[in-house]
């Protein structure tokens, strides 16, 4: 399916990833949002739509907790457009820092606030750091690791047609563990998609029975590797340690980073992420009209 011109929308689906996934994939700041599969695994969760807007960029429109809210991945629409996109929009969501350097001026001159949004900053974090967990700041991550070592026999395979199953079967009894949903849907069909989508993972066994997975893609240019989905048993001690340390091991050399994506204002998940040391985050600002001065 072709993507319509702006006004139109139409639904994200898997046709549109030749045209979506080369202006993502140019894309140098690593905002974990902006890949063609992670718009395409939560398409239905966000209800995104996509637009072309001619000779500019790409807009996607999605929707969370009754408000709608507009993607410009590419380049922040001009003035006329916003006008147009805020009538039926309520905000701009996740717009990059180089976008945001070179276009706040522009969008607070022109009656827009524009305001970070820390609850969905990506957290960054040098892929040797989280290869060699070295020094006191991760000594309870080694200790965690080094348990996990001494308890299991265990072995690392590259997620293919051969191991995919098993990391299905990971995911399922991960669901059932849990006893909730979580992003069970997203997570199966990344699983079900992952060669058309060009995502890469690993599939973890321990003592010869699959015990955990991860999953993820390169963004900024291949910079960075990011981290969308990572699951395992609960029941292997420390297996979530190991898998984060193994994964940043088996890496290419070139992703200088890994991308483990946002704690959506979980205050669990935040203190979680801020123990594994990033080195900084992937900003991401909000835009908005700007109410009437007070």
């Amino acid at each position: 399916m072709k993507i319509p011109e702006y006004p139109e929308f139409s639904p994200i689906s898997l046709d549109m990833r030749d045209e979506l996934y080369p202006a993502f994939n140019m894309l140098a700041d690593g905002v974990s949002e902006f890949t063609f599969s992670n718009l395409y695994l939560f398409r239905h969760s966000y209800g995104y739509r996509a637009s072309h807007l001619t000779g500019k960029t790409f807009l996607i429109s999605g929707e969370k907790r009754g408000e709608r809210f507009f993607l410009a991945p590419c380049c922040v629409p001009d003035n006329e457009t916003l006008e147009l996109l805020f009538q039926d929009h309520a905000y701009l969501k996740n717009m990059a820092e180089s976008q945001c350097q070179s276009e706040r001026i522009r969008l607070e001159g022109s009656g827009y606030a524009v305001h970070e949004d820390r609850d969905n900053f990506d957290y960054l974090y040098n892929r040797h750091d989280l290869a060699e967990l070295s020094g006191k700041a991760y000594h309870k991550k080694r200790n965690l690791v080094n348990a996990f070592i001494n308890s299991y026999s265990y072995e690392q395979k590259t997620l293919d047609k051969a191991t995919v199953a098993d990391a299905i079967a990971v995911l399922d009894a991960w669901k059932q563990e849990k006893g909730v949903d979580g992003d069970y849907a997203a997570a199966r069909e990344a699983l079900d998609l992952y060669e058309i989508l060009g995502m890469r993972g690993a599939v973890y066994y321990v003592d010869g029975k699959p015990a955990g997975y991860a999953l993820g893609e390169p963004v900024a240019k291949a910079r960075m590797f990011a981290v969308h989905f990572e699951k395992a048993l609960g029941s292997y001690k420390g297996i979530y340690q190991f898998i984060n340390q193994a994964f940043a091991q088996a890496l290419p050399a070139h992703f200088k980073f890994v991308n483990r994506e946002q704690d959506l204002g979980d205050e669990g998940l935040r203190q979680a992420k801020m123990t594994y040391r990033p080195v900084g985050f992937v900003r991401k600002y909000r835009v908005q009209p700007a109410g009437p001065a007070l």
